[in-house]
């Protein structure tokens, strides 16, 4: 199988063997800056490099923003230009194959589930933090889709009411505060310093640089008020931290527990781990959804 992961910046592109493991990567710019047209031309141009070289019984392909899963179509990617785009009917007519799509953070917390920081739980919440911020509901090791294919859009809880702007139209959305990306804009914002990344403001906090502490004790405590009312909700055995702040290590995941924990008042919360597979998750998900696709094919 050949799995696909398509991202604002690159498509991540991997051959599965038959138990759905990566032997083979690949990874091409995407071309988001040439149109959505573009777009899928390269996610259509990696595939059939991948098929013409390993010949595929079948394909994944996952995606950000909102997607319909049952239609295989791109609802709306705001990094890549697509609006009720039909990934899987032109890539599956483009490689003559059976092609699964699905959500890319929904296939993360997948392979989370089966061969990472998720297994051995039942229900759990795998949480990427990187340029934004969203959810996957596991639940029984299958991700929760929701009634319109939108459960899981935790970036987009409000967590300071009247706080910045958001791109979703929102205001003072977990995303405006939590995120990588919006880390790296108030450090420049309060420093005048460009191009410093949110991983670097956690390193400089740590050395005791007092406006890059402050901005990291904000991101963490929006995202422990995020987290906490998720859990009050949910009350998940297990949430399972992915995406570039993970990389952080225990700089991040330390004080977002203590956090965390200070909001649950009388209750025990659940464990919080680094996720295993880092930026794999995706592309591994998209090949597990390609081997489910066949496996439910060859059941009669």
């Amino acid at each position: 199988m050949i799995a696909l992961d398509v991202g604002g910046t690159f498509i991540k592109g991997g051959v599965a063997d038959a138990d759905g493991e990566l032997f083979h990567s690949a990874l091409w710019s995407t071309q988001a800056e040439h149109g959505p047209d573009a777009v899928m031309d390269t996610l259509l141009g990696c595939a059939a490099e991948l098929a013409d070289s390993f010949r595929p019984a079948a394909a994944g392909v996952t995606v950000p923003g909102l997607v319909d899963e049952e239609y295989g179509t791109s609802v709306f990617a705001a990094n890549l230009g697509w609006r009720d785009t039909p990934v899987r009917l032109w890539l599956a007519e483009h490689l003559g194959i059976p092609v699964a799509f699905g959500h890319d953070v929904r296939a993360g917390g997948l392979a989370e589930a089966r061969s990472g920081a998720g297994r051995g739980s039942r229900n759990f919440l795998f949480v990427p933090v990187g340029t934004g911020i969203a959810a996957a509901v596991m639940l029984d090791g299958r991700p929760l889709t929701g009634g319109d294919s939108r459960a899981g859009e935790l970036g987009h809880v409000v967590v300071r009411p009247g706080g910045e702007p958001c791109p979703c139209g929102g205001r003072g959305c977990l995303e405006t505060v939590a995120s990588a990306a919006a880390i790296a804009r108030r450090y420049a914002a309060a420093t005048g310093q460009e191009d410093v990344s949110a991983r670097q403001v956690g390193e400089r906090a740590a050395a005791g640089e007092w406006t890059a502490a402050a901005i990291w004790r904000e991101a963490v405590e929006a995202m422990a008020d995020g987290l906490a009312m998720a859990i009050t909700l949910l009350d998940p055995e297990r949430i399972v931290i992915g995406g570039g702040l993970a990389r952080a290590g225990e700089a991040y995941l330390a004080p977002l527990r203590r956090a965390v924990e200070d909001r649950l008042g009388f209750r025990t919360g659940p464990v919080i781990v680094p996720a295993e597979l880092g930026y794999q998750a995706g592309c591994r998900g998209a090949a597990l959804l390609a081997r489910d696709l066949l496996d439910g094919q060859a059941r009669p």
